[in-house]
């Protein structure tokens, strides 16, 4: 007998919440049993394959004790979609600077085989003073 679509839809939601929590406690080696390992990862104008990507940027350098809020959540089966805001703590400064973000995943089998998603990366930049207040004109 196979699980119904709400089952299927509930224990892909909590496959995706303990992802996100990765990024909380940096413990990348939870990853090889949320993430498949050739996962195909669409964003920020690239495509592109394989479980590092994801490591990377539980990893990112200059930014530790991140702390996550999940906005809203939508599963449906295999698909899974969040809004979410990241809130880390910027190294170089002490000061907190925040992300918004939406990922769109699906699962096979219990693991995340593919997302698609955006955050705003000019956002963060701008809060650690990386890039200009206004975006200049093209």
């Amino acid at each position: 007998m196979s699980d119904s679509p709400d089952a299927i839809s509930k224990r892909n939601a909590d496959v995706v919440r303990r992802y996100l929590r990765v990024f909380e406690t940096k413990a990348v080696d939870q990853l090889a049993e949320l993430v498949a390992e050739d996962v195909l990862v669409h964003g920020a104008g690239q495509n592109v394959q394989g479980r590092r990507y994801p490591e990377q940027a539980v990893l990112t350098p200059g930014l530790s004790n991140c702390r996550v809020r999940v906005d809203d959540l939508f599963a449906a089966e295999d698909r899974v979609t969040v809004a979410f805001t990241l809130t880390y703590k910027h190294d170089r400064t002490g000061r907190d600077l925040t992300m918004t973000g939406v990922k769109s995943y699906r699962l096979m089998e219990g693991r995340i085989v593919e997302f698609w998603g955006e955050t705003d990366l000019y956002g963060i930049l701008r809060q650690a003073g990386l890039v200009p207040e206004q975006i200049p004109p093209f």
